[in-house]
C-alpha cells in the first residue's frame, strides 16, 4: 500500500469533500481524485461513496481510516523518535571510567549531561585501563575516563583535566608535623600503589616520580585500585601519591597536603573509538569541555 495514497485518503475521509482535502494537501482536486481511485483498485473495494452529493465513508472506508490513522501517528511518532536518536537527545551512552575520576570533575559532568540529555540513557560502570581499553575496542563501551589516556591506533584520546599530584597519609603520620614536606625525604615510607595489574599502569607512573627524586621506595605495598590503595593508607599501612582532586571528598582516617619534589601530575581524557560517530559521544565530550572550562574560571 502507498504511504502517500494513505494520507490522501485520511485528508479526503476527514474533510468528507474532494475539494477541501486538495486545498488542505496542497495539491490539485483532480490528481487526488485519481489517487483515490488508484488506492480503492489497488484494494479491490469501495472507500467513498460518490453516489450522492455529499461524499461519504463506506463500511470498509471507515475501518481503513480508523487504521489508517493509527499507521500515520505511529510512523509520525516513529519518525520524532529516531530523529531524537540521531541527533543525540535519547538513545543511549555506555561511560566507563577509573576509580579515582569519581572525585573532581566527572560526577558535575553526569549529572550536566543528565541534565542537558535527560531522555539519554546513561550506563556507568568502574574499569581500570585495561578493561577500558579492551571494552571501548570491543565496542562493549562508547566512552572511557582514563588516567592518563588509552594508546591505541584504533583510539581517539582527548585531555579532560591536568591535576597536580598530592600526598596521601594517615591522618595520625608523624609527617604531619613538619612544615614542608620533600619528596625525596620519604624513600623509607612504605608507598601504598595502584593498580597491582596490569602494568604498566599509575603506579609506575609513581615510581618513576620517586627515581626522578633519587629514590626507589624499599617498601611497596600494591593495591588493585584506588579504593583499595586509599583504605590502606588511612588504617597507616603507609602513604600514596593521589590526583589532588581526590581531596575534594573526605574520607575518615586520611589527610591530604602537598609536597615539594617532581610533581608532573595527572591527567584524565576521554578516549573512544575513531570510527564511533555516534552523536551523543559528541554531546558528552561537549558538555565535559564546558563544565572543565566553567570550573576553571571559578
Amino acid at each position: 500500500m502507498d504511504l502517500r495514497r494513505l494520507v490522501y485518503f485520511v485528508a479526503v475521509a476527514e474533510e468528507l469533500h474532494f475539494g477541501r482535502a486538495a486545498s488542505r494537501l496542497a495539491i490539485a482536486q483532480p490528481p487526488l481524485s485519481r489517487q483515490i481511485a488508484q488506492l480503492e483498485s489497488d484494494l479491490g473495494v469501495i472507500l467513498i461513496d460518490r453516489s450522492r452529493s455529499q461524499i461519504r465513508l463506506t463500511q470498509a472506508g471507515s475501518v481503513l481510516l480508523e487504521r489508517a490513522r493509527d499507521v500515520l501517528e505511529r510512523l509520525d511518532r516513529t519518525h520524532r523518535e529516531i530523529k531524537r536518536i540521531g541527533e543525540g537527545f535519547s538513545g543511549h551512552l555506555r561511560v566507563a571510567f577509573v576509580g579515582s575520576a569519581t572525585y573532581g570533575v566527572l560526577p558535575n559532568v553526569i549529572k550536566a549531561f543528565r541534565s542537558a540529555y535527560p531522555d539519554v540513557e546513561l550506563a556507568l560502570s568502574a574499569m581500570n585501563n585495561a578493561e577500558q581499553k579492551r571494552a571501548v575496542i570491543q565496542r562493549e563501551i562508547d566512552i572511557a575516563v582514563a588516567r592518563p589516556s588509552l594508546d591505541d591506533e584504533e583510539l581517539k584520546s582527548e585531555p579532560l583535566l591536568q591535576e597536580p599530584l598530592i600526598l596521601a597519609l594517615s591522618d595520625t603520620s608523624p609527617l604531619l608535623e613538619q612544615q614542608v614536606t620533600r619528596l625525596s625525604a620519604l624513600k623509607s615510607e612504605t608507598f601504598v600503589l595502584y593498580p597491582r595489574k596490569p602494568r604498566p599502569s599509575f603506579a609506575d607512573h609513581i615510581l618513576n616520580i620517586c627515581l626522578e627524586e633519587g629514590f626507589i621506595p624499599k617498601s611497596q605495598v600494591l593495591a588493585q585500585d584506588y579504593q583499595t590503595a586509599i583504605s590502606l593508607v588511612s588504617v597507616g599501612v603507609g602513604i600514596a601519591l593521589v590526583p589532588k582532586s581526590v581531596s575534594q571528598a573526605e574520607r575518615p582516617g586520611v589527610a591530604y597536603r602537598a609536597y615539594e619534589g617532581h610533581n608532573p601530575g595527572t591527567a584524565l581524557s576521554l578516549n573512544y573509538r575513531r570510527d564511533n560517530r555516534m552523536p551523543h559521544l559528541f554531546n558528552f565530550l561537549k558538555v565535559a569541555q564546558d563544565v572543565v572550562r566553567r570550573q576553571r574560571k571559578q
